[in-house]
């Protein structure tokens, strides 16, 4: 895919109708702002949906709302083969669906594949029993485990999704998951903070004082500690918290958690935050005498300037508050630079690079 080319899902939401669960945190209607699905509609939705795409977009038709593998056999036989009728006439380049990991065994990805199945998107969300079982996810860590291994097996793409802020998790249990998700073989992965929903457990939960939703900070904090494992292990985030428009604002809907719009910039600056303090504190150990005084300039990867500046320049103000009174920097500055990927920092001290 060359770099003008656009890779563009069409999502298709099925909520509920495969999953025979109640999760303590879900409210499919509200995430997918769906609530009822209806067979005939799908057509006109991707129909609709391409009439919109830029010519030579990589486009994939995504099944998306819970347990696409758990609905009734046949409809999904059907929407699969409705797919495969915008693939065989070169509408749609692949397909991706979203399923829980009890939901995958060798009929079912046998089905996948035979019906131009690319990727397959497992909502693992914790691999520690104990915040599984307080989730009432219905499935322990070794059924994940062995989905994603077969998912891999099978030839298929691999995103694990996972949460921060459930019922019982901590930032240790959260970075497990995160390792553990890298450790089965993703491709990629997908971090939500804990949005507490209007009519779910969880809100009830929270009500009776047995669950503490995470604030801005704790969950930016925490879910810049996962995203750290995941670039460290050299695993795309491809999503950092929902999406704005899908019933986030509302106090009609959300009584709480990690609801802000840009939650993904607040946990993608925590963690450039983290790096750059690491790589100035590096710097200052075996460059004291050099940098005394001076002016630094730290660069970041292209595109990442506002995150590493933070939402309303909060990262400069703390680096400049941290260094410049205490470290014995003269002024912090922070530049975009090509060469640069993920979360890697470079620093130079007047004409000297690190």
């Amino acid at each position: 895919m060359s770099e003008k080319t656009r890779h563009i899902n069409i999502p298709v939401f099925i909520p509920h109708l495969g999953c025979p669960n109640a999760c303590v945190f879900c409210n499919q209607r509200t995430i997918s702002g769906t609530s009822d699905f209806r067979e005939e509609d799908v057509r006109g939705i991707i129909d609709g949906a391409l009439a919109t795409v830029p010519r030579d977009s990589e486009v994939e038709i995504a099944f998306f709302g819970g347990s696409f593998t758990g609905i009734d056999r046949s409809l999904m036989l059907r929407l699969l083969d409705l797919a495969d009728e915008y693939i065989d006439a070169g509408k749609v380049t692949a397909l991706r669906c979203s399923t829980r990991p009890d939901y995958i065994d060798d009929e079912i990805l046998s089905i996948l594949t035979s019906h131009h199945m690319t990727t397959v998107e497992l909502g693992i969300q914790s691999t520690d029993d104990a915040v599984l079982a307080a989730s009432r996810r219905g499935h322990d860590s070794a059924t994940s485990e062995r989905a994603c291994r077969d998912v891999k097996a099978a030839g298929l793409e691999l995103v694990g999704q996972m949460m921060t802020g459930l019922p019982g998790a901590d930032v240790k249990s959260e970075i497990k998951t995160a390792e553990d998700i890298c450790a089965f073989g993703a491709d990629a992965a997908r971090v939500y903070p804990a949005v507490v929903f209007r009519g779910t457990e969880l809100e009830r939960m929270a009500t009776r004082g047995e669950y503490t939703p995470l604030g801005y900070d704790e969950a930016a904090e925490r879910t810049a500690s996962v995203l750290d494992v995941f670039d460290r292990a050299g695993v795309p985030v491809i999503r950092v918290g929902l999406c704005a428009g899908e019933g986030l604002t509302s106090p009609d809907t959300v009584a709480g958690g990690a609801n802000h719009p840009a939650m993904g910039e607040l946990a993608m600056g925590e963690l450039f935050y983290r790096r750059i303090s690491e790589a100035i504190d590096a710097l200052i150990a075996k460059k004291n005498d050099e940098i005394s005084g001076k002016d630094i300039t730290v660069y970041v990867r292209r595109g990442a300037l506002s995150c590493a500046l933070g939402q309303k320049k909060r990262n400069i103000t703390r680096l400049r508050e941290k260094y410049c009174r205490d470290g014995g920097i003269n002024r912090i500055f922070v530049l975009e630079s090509c060469g640069l990927l993920g979360y890697n920092i470079k620093i130079s001290i007047n004409n000297y690079n690190n």
